[in-house]
């Protein structure tokens, strides 16, 4: 894996349990990582799920979605806050490449995290498993629009 800069410590340390726990299927560390006020942005849906219970279901529920899954390059910003992970995975006969934006605070916990997905039949495949495992719980994590003053 690629490092074009270098992340702040904080993030070090989480993005080094991140990889730990891909690599070993086990996501019991992600709610300790994981900003109260994270927002998960699906590639699948126009508005982001707000809060880290919603960040926590749907990425512990991919990780067991996904086949053959790896990180390829690991890109961040110059503030070290802000990293860009480059994965490829299967789901079923489906090949997709993506890539993860993550967004995280000074103490290192997630406060945003955007996965974008192509091509689209390796997100179809995506969306479709996902919506038989999730589909019923994630629409209370949907943001609320702000009510229109009368």
């Amino acid at each position: 894996m690629t490092t074009l800069n270098k992340v702040t410590p904080a993030v070090a340390a989480s993005l080094a349990t991140w990889h730990q726990m891909v690599a070993s299927k086990d996501m019991s560390a992600l709610p300790g990582l994981v900003h109260p006020q994270a927002e998960f942005r699906s590639p699948m849906a126009n508005s982001p799920y707000k809060s880290a219970e919603a960040v926590v279901l749907v990425l512990g529920t991919v990780i067991n979605v996904f086949e053959n899954f790896a990180y390829h390059r690991e890109l961040s910003s110059d503030d070290g806050l802000n990293v860009v992970l480059e994965f490829s995975a299967n789901v079923g006969d489906r090949q997709l490449k993506g890539i993860d934006l993550v967004r995280f605070d000074e103490h290192g916990k997630i406060v945003e995290f955007e996965v974008m997905i192509r091509p689209l039949s390796g997100l179809q495949a995506l969306g479709e498993e996902m919506g038989k495992r999730l589909g019923q719980h994630l629409p209370a994590f949907k943001a609320q629009k702000a009510a229109k003053p009368e």
